[in-house]
């Protein structure tokens, strides 16, 4: 993983890109965001971006409580013509 700390415009850029390989890593069951960013390999600033992007549309939804580290799982949401 890079330290470099990326401007946040190219983060949200790479949502549409990045929205694929995250719903697939959910698929496989539900995640918080720091798990999620473990698999990808990116820091956990950008991947809360991607994922809140992809709740306001729809594509993931919180799931549960919050976990004992203060994190909130997520699970891919299934939608017409996917």
């Amino acid at each position: 993983m890079n330290d470099e700390v990326r401007d946040v415009r190219e983060v949200i850029r790479e949502e549409m890109l990045m929205r694929d390989k995250i719903v697939n890593i959910l698929r496989n069951g539900s995640r918080t965001v720091p798990e999620i960013a473990q698999i990808l390999g990116h820091p956990s600033y950008e991947v809360m971006y991607w994922v809140m992007g992809m709740r306001k549309y729809g594509y993931v939804s919180e799931i549960g409580e919050v976990t004992d580290e203060g994190y909130h799982k997520y699970k891919a949401v299934e939608k017409e013509g996917n």
